[in-house]
């Protein structure tokens, strides 16, 4: 492992100011022009749908958020180009030219177990600024978070084995395939074939040679004889390029036997890449056990996912390790992560005046107002039993039993006792200033795999899990009702 990493500050920095949808640069200027640009505003993103029908997603690419928020600044370039288009105000583009990020940022930890309909990342500030990150925001975060979380689906149903992540080649982009290494660390891969994730963030490159290899000699013999020769104590034979039982196996059984044993080398393992994987890892253990090799891993690969290597488990494959490259990079099963950013309250003499997002389609009514939200434990199993939002300046008592609310069936309520609450936001930016340390990555990854520990089983399931509670206070649920209700009336009204 890579013991002195160049640190991810230390490398040059992109301005990614620009990437921003456009109409978030019109409404700006929209709001400089009206007088309004300075009204504090607060905006939350929140996801509504668990990819690939999971209980719950990982949170990730905080720290990236962070960076971006750390350099944001329009430069000349920008500023030019942004006149060339003839719809903003010379008032606006100086604004933007003497930019400075001023708002509060509220987010969880990397890493953390999140469900739908709760405020991930919160951020309060001058309209004109909350809204000009709007992009970035969801970028940064639906990404990495759709990544962490297939990796961690993937990870469970290796059931302790190690899954390495081999996606660089198929990510959709080099970005894509470099923050897709961070988040499947995150989500609890152990390994990488992407070196420059290993420079940058110290993620294990690891790695052993292609079919290429192989056809480059005279043999398969001679392809395995002189990579052992130059890596005698990392050797991991790709066995399957011509025939994995009658010629793969065997040939690595004798180059570990005429070249590695005699010169005092272990050999490490055989790769399978192709074919029943279940069958031919069945036949090369015991082929490689009756040589006296049984400590020899096998690794597998090859389009795999989280079912097949359930499936090859439950057929009892004797493999050790799983490299795992498009399936988890893109996610590809399911590869949206839906985050959206919605506007929540506003500032006014004082106090927040909550604001609503309607639709027919109820699951896209939005949980108004300024808010937070608390994790509820069971006082004797440490277990996660429900989340609660509530507003900002809310508290729950646990010392008596909770009622929490459903916030899309706002009829339905559950009560809670002997629990214990942690608050999931923490500050990471106040007045523009970053006040949050980003922990290390390997550090992130083990609270990541704590925090799963502390969910049910019945949440882990990979079809049909148990609904995670994420229900609202009494406070938050009676302003969302006199919210819809008002709405409603209104409604009534103008159609009469």
């Amino acid at each position: 492992m890579n013991t002195n990493p160049i640190l991810q500050s230390e490398l040059s920095p992109r301005n990614l100011t620009m990437l921003t949808d456009f109409y978030e640069l019109t409404m700006a200027n929209g709001y400089l022009e009206h007088g309004v640009g300075d009204k504090i505003a607060v905006f939350d993103m929140f996801f509504r749908t668990i990819p690939d029908g999971g209980g719950f997603a990982i949170f990730a690419g905080l720290e990236q958020l962070i960076e971006y928020l750390k350099n944001l600044s329009f430069t000349e370039q920008d500023i030019k180009y942004l006149r060339s288009k003839h719809q903003f105000s010379e008032r606006f583009l100086d604004y933007l030219a003497n930019f400075k990020f001023e708002c509060d940022v509220w987010s969880v930890k990397e890493g953390t177990p999140i469900f739908p309909n709760e405020p991930i990342i919160v951020v309060r500030g001058p309209i004109i600024q909350a809204q000009l990150i709007e992009t970035m925001v969801l970028l940064t975060i639906n990404h990495q978070s759709l990544v962490a979380t297939k990796a961690n689906r993937i990870v469970r149903a290796a059931q302790n084995r190690s899954v390495f992540e081999f996606g660089s080649r198929r990510a959709q982009s080099y970005d894509a395939a470099i923050l897709g290494t961070r988040a499947a660390y995150i989500g609890g891969c152990d390994a990488t074939a992407c070196t420059i994730s290993d420079r940058d963030y110290s993620i294990p490159a690891v790695g052993t040679m292609a079919h290429s290899w192989i056809q480059m000699f005279d043999s398969e013999y001679d392809a395995f004889k002189k990579y052992a020769e130059i890596y005698p104590d990392n050797c991991t034979l790709l066995v399957d390029t011509y025939n994995v039982l009658s010629s793969g196996v065997p040939n690595a059984i004798k180059v570990f036997n005429e070249v590695l044993i005699p010169n005092g080398h272990k050999p490490k393992g055989i790769r399978l890449d192709s074919g029943d994987l279940a069958y031919l890892s069945k036949k090369a253990r015991k082929m490689l056990d009756d040589a006296g090799f049984d400590y020899v891993k096998i690794v597998a690969s090859n389009s795999l996912d989280e079912v097949i290597i359930r499936d090859l488990l439950l057929q009892g494959a004797k493999i050790d390790l799983f490299g795992v490259g498009e399936n988890l990079i893109t996610s590809k099963s399911s590869p949206v992560f839906g985050g959206v950013y919605k506007l929540t309250a506003i500032l006014e003499d004082g106090r927040y005046v909550p604001k609503i997002k309607v639709s027919e389609t109820i699951e896209k009514i939005t949980n108004p107002d300024f808010k937070t939200f608390y994790r509820f434990y069971n006082k004797d199993t440490n277990e996660a039993v429900a989340d609660y939002v509530c507003l900002y300046d809310e508290a729950p008592d646990t010392s008596k039993p909770v009622t929490i609310y459903d916030p899309v069936a706002t009829w339905k309520r559950k009560e809670l006792d002997n629990v214990y609450a942690e608050c999931m936001l923490i500050p990471i930016f106040e007045k523009g200033e970053c006040v949050y340390d980003s922990p290390a990555l390997s550090e992130i990854k083990d609270y990541c795999k704590q925090q799963v520990d502390r969910l049910w089983e019945e949440v882990k399931r990979f079809e049909h899990p148990h609904r995670y509670y994420v229900d609202l206070s009494d406070k938050l649920w009676e302003i969302k009702r006199d919210l819809l209700s008002n709405l409603n009336l209104k409604t009534y009204n103008n159609e009469k």
